[in-house]
């Protein structure tokens, strides 16, 4: 079962190169299905880890969730869709909006929305030191790293607020993240109530959500936020910590944060393919096969071609005895001959009435379907060594499989008088010694 650990610091911020070991975090523990295993509020590094520990859980998936402000959102109008190309240009594309060196800037791609790109940018250094601080914990690996506010639940069409102690959380609908203080969300409330000149003037949905602590403690600031009018303030009361809010949110795909672990700090970056040792030896394999399915090709174009050559000489001297014949192919040219050796050392070169009537009838019993056809006379002429066959058949498909038997045989074969009638066809099937 795949579990997935969220681990948000606890302000104030230790420094990460100094004494890292004094942060504490609060965190959730979630199984497969979102449901919550385990929480804490304060714990340090250890103190989370001895938790799994203790719980036999490895290899559990951390989320880490920095404050918002620590990340800027932006937008990048990007006409290209290949990938290569996107980071090739994001730089340029958000450059004017951000104010400082973009080379010290990391980049993370989101999705693509109407207006362009969701891009996260970071200070370089800044985002190291995060990654630093995520990473080497036992019993977890790193798999993202998100602006806390990035994952509070959209509101369609308005605001996400969330209250934590001094600070309050903020999303857009499209996915703009803010982290301010608390105090200041009646002068951004002001700001949401002045509708642009051109805009009908229309209530702006705004989801508040808090502890029933947290309301009670800010209700000032909850005041402020609902007194421009314009905005439709909607209150969700949380039972437990905001963390818990963020990782339902994220869980169930009800936000879409930019996860920073990008680039040069992908997670995915120094991963081990466990087929790594096996590459020469799979290379060499590979050309191997190779030169082994190139070289059957080969021979198989080479005795083809042969195998045509020979049957080409084999037609040439089989017109060369018998010119007069065209309907046999390389396909059939031995079983003629067979025929025609198998009747000339039988019965040499006359044949009289028994004989003919023989393979005639020899034909007829092979033939599919045979009770569809039937003799209604048998003549044979002596001098001219021809058996003269009345035949009647439901079709003359049944007929020309009559004589091609025959034919095949080595016979002479034809079909004359053949007449075409609603219950089938009639002829006169002649058959001489060729």
């Amino acid at each position: 079962m795949s579990f997935r650990l969220y681990v948000r610091p606890v302000p104030p911020l230790a420094d990460p190169e100094v004494n890292p070991e004094a942060q504490s975090f609060n965190w959730v523990l979630h199984d497969a299905s979102g449901d919550t295993q385990a929480r804490g509020t304060g714990d340090t590094q250890v103190e989370i880890e001895q938790t799994l520990g203790q719980n036999a859980l490895d290899n559990v998936l951390l989320i880490g969730l920095i404050p918002g402000d620590e990340a800027l959102f932006c937008i990048a109008d990007i006409p290209a869709k290949q990938s290569r190309f996107i980071n090739q240009a994001l730089p340029y594309a958000v450059e004017e909006q951000i104010a400082q060196d973009i080379d010290t800037v990391h980049l993370a791609l989101g999705r693509h929305a109407d207006e362009g790109y969701r891009v996260a940018a970071i200070d370089d250094e800044r985002m190291a030191q995060w990654v630093a601080l995520f990473s080497g914990w036992e019993h977890v690996r790193l798999d993202a790293i998100y602006p806390d506010a990035a994952l509070l639940p959209l509101t369609e069409g308005g605001w996400s607020v969330c209250l934590d102690g001094e600070t309050a959380l903020m999303v857009s609908d499209r996915g703009e993240w803010l982290s301010m203080q608390s105090a200041n969300l009646g002068m951004f409330a002001h700001t949401l109530a002045v509708p642009p000149s051109e805009e009908v003037v229309a209530e702006v949905p705004v989801t508040l959500y808090g502890t029933e602590e947290e309301f009670e403690y800010q209700q000032s600031v909850v005041g402020e936020l609902k007194s421009p009018g314009r905005l439709a303030v909607h209150r969700e009361i949380l039972e437990l910590m905001p963390l818990e809010l963020l990782a339902h949110a994220h869980h169930h795909h009800l936000s879409y944060p930019i996860n920073l672990c990008q680039g040069k700090f992908s997670t995915r970056v120094n991963k081990t393919s466990p087929l790594k040792p096996w590459k020469p030896l799979i290379a060499v394999a590979a050309v191997w096969f190779g030169l082994q399915v190139a070289l059957q090709v080969g021979t198989g174009f080479y005795y083809d071609n042969k195998a045509s050559e020979l049957q080409e000489q084999a037609m040439v001297i089989y017109r060369e005895a018998f010119p007069g014949d065209t309907r046999t192919n390389a396909s059939n040219v031995r079983r003629v001959i067979e025929g025609q050796l198998r009747v000339a050392g039988a019965e040499g070169p006359d044949l009289d009435f028994i004989t003919l009537m023989k393979y005639t009838g020899q034909e007829y019993s092979e033939l599919p379907g045979s009770q569809s056809v039937s003799f209604n006379s048998v003549n044979f002429s002596r001098s001219r060594g021809e058996l003269v066959v009345d035949v009647r058949a439901d079709s003359y498909d049944r007929l020309s499989t009559l004589r091609n038997g025959l034919t095949n045989q080595g016979l002479e074969a034809q079909i004359g008088s053949v007449v075409n009638e609603a219950s089938g066809a009639r002829g006169r099937l002649t058959v001489s010694g060729g």
